[in-house]
């Protein structure tokens, strides 16, 4: 799903954001107030909004890639254990919650896809939660560009939503709130806010571009008439014949100019103004505000390649620098304001971050074989995570004894002794000491006898 279904159910909200003040915004010069969410004109022209930002092929990849990425890895509950490990709590209120179902509408994918596409373009997440008995039973998602964050008068954080021209202030207990970047205040800064002088100057390029080809690539100019003095309806039947040439059905067409008139351009052609350069620039740029490898969005950066080992770190870079504090951000949220106090110290959520392996047989095959062979985990675990059914006897640890110290050597038990012994005579036909002792003794029999 990832962001698709989320911005289709609130896209009719786009542009009735509230004006209200934005904590840490950045202050221009006209208005000397910042918008939340609402449209505003930079100095390209455009108007930046979250609408317009995903018109931006650059802008939509990233956030859907994101979006999509931690919405399929799933959630799970656990229990720390007295020994030190850990305890898989699929029985835990949490886990129906955050993994099953998160409201009746979403699955837990739409609805975690969504709230991290909010935080990419608004900078915060909301959900409202439904509570019972204590437990919060349902979380709904709430357009950020709907909510003000606030303080009362005992300093204590609250949330007005505005709902059908009414506002309704929320207690903090009652939202489920998730923010970006932050400088320590109440909410997440927006890429979007902050980055729109990028976006607009990405918007105006791709609007030059277009306009470049619905004229037919052809370009405004003067016309000059020599000695010619022509009156004002003269250059307005003139002005009216070039207009019916400059459309997209008369490209290619001849237009026949008077004796004398020689035609002078305007406008600078894409080549000269670098059109398609900046437009590439423009795409790493958008990627930088949004945290997002350009070669993960299908672009590759000049004399860089699409494949290969440098590729790869690359990638695990991305889930390393970029990707994993954003999980740990969503996982601390969730112990925070889901779990009662009482209970954060046994029980934790955690996103699965081997779900990015599940399309990688070989790394998983790596990894369980490191894991067999250093008794971290027993054949039984390797196969349950792979879906596949415990076997009889497969529930222990193993590890490699190829490796023993070297005032150990040859002091080998009898049950080692004898399966070292088995394996031998399955490759080797017999002892596999004898089988050395036979081979020296033939090679010494057939050297030749030096005579006296």
């Amino acid at each position: 799903m990832g962001i698709g279904t989320w911005v289709g159910s609130t896209l009719r909200l786009f542009g009735t954001g509230q004006n209200g003040k934005l904590s840490g915004a950045p202050e221009d010069e006209p208005s000397r107030k910042a918008i939340a969410f609402g449209s505003r004109i930079d100095s390209a022209g455009q108007s930046v909004t979250a609408k317009t930002t995903l018109g931006l092929p650059a802008a939509w990849a990233c956030v859907r890639l994101k979006s999509d990425v931690v919405g399929s890895m799933g959630m799970g509950v656990f229990e720390k254990a007295a020994d030190g490990g850990r305890k898989a709590r699929q029985d835990h209120w949490l886990y129906d919650l955050v993994h099953e179902e998160p409201n009746r509408d979403q699955t837990p994918a739409e609805f975690w896809a969504g709230q991290v596409a909010a935080m990419d373009l608004w900078g915060n997440a909301y959900a409202e939660k439904e509570t019972l008995g204590g437990r919060v039973t349902a979380l709904t998602p709430i357009a950020p560009d709907l909510v003000t964050v606030k303080r009362n008068r005992y300093n204590e954080r609250v949330y007005i939503y505005q709902d059908r021209g009414k506002a309704e202030e929320l207690p903090a207990d009652k939202i489920f709130h998730l923010r970006g970047l932050t400088l320590g205040g109440d909410v997440g800064l927006s890429a979007i806010e902050f980055g729109r002088r990028t976006l607009s100057s990405a918007m105006a390029a791709n609007k030059t571009a277009a306009d470049t080809f619905r004229s037919g690539l052809q370009i405004a100019g003067f016309m000059e008439t020599a000695s010619v003095s022509m009156k004002p309806d003269q250059r307005a039947d003139l002005m009216a014949i070039f207009d019916a040439w400059s459309s997209e059905a008369m490209r290619g067409r001849v237009v026949p100019l008077e004796k004398d008139f020689k035609f002078h351009g305007l406008k600078m052609n894409p080549a000269e103004v670098q059109l398609l350069e900046s437009r590439g620039w423009d795409v790493e740029e958008i990627c930088r505000w949004f945290g997002m490898l350009p070669m993960l969005i299908g672009h590759a950066a000049k004399g860089q390649t699409m494949w290969g080992s440098g590729i790869e770190q690359l990638l695990l870079g991305w889930q390393t620098l970029l990707l994993n504090p954003l999980l740990t951000n969503i996982q601390q949220a969730v112990k925070k304001q889901l779990l009662p106090p009482a209970e954060r110290k046994k029980v934790y959520p955690e996103i699965n971050r081997e779900a990015l392996m599940a399309a990688d047989s070989a790394a998983r095959a790596a990894l369980y074989s490191a894991f067999g062979q250093n008794g971290v985990m027993t054949r039984g675990e390797m196969r349950n995570r792979e879906n596949l059914p415990s076997l009889p006897g497969d529930d222990f640890l193993t590890v490699q004894s190829n490796l023993v110290p070297l005032d150990m050597l040859g002091q080998v038990n009898a049950p080692e002794q004898g399966a070292r012994s088995a394996l031998m005579n399955l490759l080797f036909g017999g002892d596999f000491d004898a089988a050395i002792d036979s081979r020296l003794d033939a090679k010494l029999n057939a050297r030749p006898q030096r005579k006296e």
